[in-house]
């Protein structure tokens, strides 16, 4: 691919291998442990490939049909029989039963292939060769070409006879159907005159009355002067296909795009290994709520040409582990506490560290943001947080340093400056305790508790914002909130006084109707925690 790029350098394919030579291999390898592959036991010797699912049952296309190869009815170009839709059902332990012929009434002497069925499971899109009147249609090169056919489920279970999609031209193939989550858009593969490349990507409405829009390519953020064929549509609105024309590990990889609301689509990004082989790989098909799902590929070790893979999606999890120190001196405190959150405020567990001053929390989900929160006698709170990335089974090293609390506190201190609080937020026109706020007030909890006579007085303060009354009465729920949640995390309520002063002492300009900014105002928001007896 390097020395294609060298040469074609106005061909796309060039282009995206260029773009993305020096990490598209770590990129796909990163997604190794990510799933579980399996070949599926109902593959034959033959080429089995392409998946969708009717109530219980796998619908997939197969050239098993060995009787007609006795007949000497053999395609061509794979020297096996025309492919047929064939159906096995699953059962709840996951079992599939012996593969059978999916229905008479859609077989023809033709191939027929990737079918895709609606939600209600009444109608049905597939893919066959072109074929009319019980004949084989060729084109001027005597090639017989690919289109699109509906059938229509009957009242006793069998399926009508199938039906031309009118945008199919006896000119050039569409194939490979794929349904949006809502229904109202086909997407397909074709070759005609508009196309990029070998074969492109297509959508077309379809209309409330059952009629067709006109067909439009999905343009070069997807198409390639390369294959791209089979897609598949997500309901959490991902487009899966296959393509030669990107930077993959051999053959067809399959690729994925968000669909953005507008109908835009996204980066394109390869889904990575073991879902992509060096072998051709395509015909994606998952389940969103379980997160399971079947490719296609003729990969090494295969049982035929194609053969269908299951797969799921494994969670990805990581663990948080390090040592809670020292800031002054850097020794370990053996000591400390450390509570793990998730970015809510939403606790997950407490540890307790070893001699070692060490923790190791439990197995957590992969990319997202944890808060930890560090505690001893005699130190300072402290909070870091961490995203973890995507690895499989890694340990994320986070160790937390305290500083302890050397600084002397006296009568009419300030315990929200001594301690260097972050400010304590409420939500507007509440007085609940939020998350981010029990972080901070579990520091001046933690003072109360070392000096068992200390007395504070809570005083609570708003901005000049609203009517003088109701801020007053505002911020005085504010200070019982505050007193009630420190009582509750074991403080003698005779310890702590306080009430609410609304704007009655600003520290700053901002009176009513005074121009302030919202910093400005934010200054007058605040809460003390003023020492009344130590």
């Amino acid at each position: 691919m390097a020395e294609f790029a060298r040469i074609e350098q106005e061909d796309s394919r060039g282009k995206l291998f260029i773009a993305d030579k020096d990490t598209y291999l770590d990129e796909i390898n990163a997604t190794i442990k990510r799933y579980d592959v399996k070949p599926l036991p109902i593959n034959s010797e033959y080429s089995d490939y392409g998946s969708a699912l009717l109530d219980n049952k796998l619908v997939f296309t197969s050239a098993r049909d060995t009787e007609s190869t006795r007949e000497g009815k053999r395609h061509k170009w794979t020297n096996e029989a025309f492919t047929s839709l064939y159906f096995s059902e699953v059962n709840e332990n996951g079992e599939f039963s012996e593969p059978e012929l999916f229905d008479k009434s859609v077989k023809t002497k033709v191939n027929e292939a990737s079918a895709v069925f609606t939600k209600d499971g009444q109608t049905m899109y597939f893919t066959r060769n072109n074929f009319k009147k019980g004949k084989k249609v060729h084109n001027e090169q005597y090639s017989i070409l690919l289109k699109l056919y509906k059938a229509s489920r009957l009242s006793d279970g069998t399926w009508s006879e199938a039906v031309e999609l009118p945008f199919n031209s006896d000119d050039f193939n569409t194939a490979h159907p794929a349904l949006s989550p809502d229904e109202k858009l086909l997407y397909f593969v074709s070759d005609r005159k508009e196309s990029l490349g070998q074969s492109d990507l297509f959508k077309v409405a379809i209309n409330d009355d059952g009629s067709f829009g006109e067909p439009v390519n999905l343009g070069s953020q997807i198409n390639t002067e390369g294959r791209e064929t089979f897609p598949f549509v997500s309901h959490d609105n991902f487009l899966y296909f296959s393509s030669d024309g990107r930077p993959g590990l051999g053959g067809l990889d399959i690729y994925k795009a968000k669909i953005n609301v507008d109908g835009s689509l996204s980066k394109v990004v390869n889904v990575g290994a073991p879902i992509n082989s060096p072998g051709d790989d395509f015909a994606f098909f998952i389940n969103d709520k379980n997160r399971k799902g079947f490719i296609s590929s003729n990969r090494e070790a295969g049982m035929g040409g194609d053969d269908i893979y299951f797969f799921q999606v494994v969670d990805c999890k990581q663990q948080i582990r390090g040592k809670v120190f020292d800031n002054s001196t850097t020794f370990v405190i053996p000591t400390a506490t450390v509570v793990l959150y998730d970015n809510n405020y939403k606790e997950i567990g407490q540890y307790n560290v070893d001699e070692n001053g060490a923790y190791i929390t439990e197995s957590l989900p992969c990319n997202f943001k944890f808060r930890l929160k560090a505690s001893a006698q005699g130190y300072n709170t402290n909070e870091v947080t961490t995203v973890l990335g995507r690895e499989f089974d890694a340990f994320n090293e986070v160790n937390i340093g305290l500083d302890p609390i050397v600084e002397k506190i006296e009568k009419d201190d300030d315990l929200f400056k001594k301690l260097k609080l972050e400010p304590i937020y409420f939500d507007f026109d509440k007085s609940n305790i939020r998350p981010d706020a029990a972080i901070e007030l579990a520091k001046v909890v933690e003072v109360l508790q070392m000096y068992p006579q200390l007395k504070i007085d809570v005083r609570s303060h708003t901005d000049s914002r609203g009517n003088d009354a109701y801020n007053l009465k505002l911020s005085d729920r504010r200070a019982k909130s505050t007193i009630s949640w420190m009582v509750k995390q074991g403080i003698q309520s005779d310890r702590i006084s306080g009430k609410g002063y609304g704007e009655s002492q600003l520290v700053n300009k901002c009176k009513n109707n005074v121009p302030c900014t919202k910093a400005q105002h934010q200054e007058n928001r605040r809460s003390e925690f003023i020492i009344l007896d130590i």
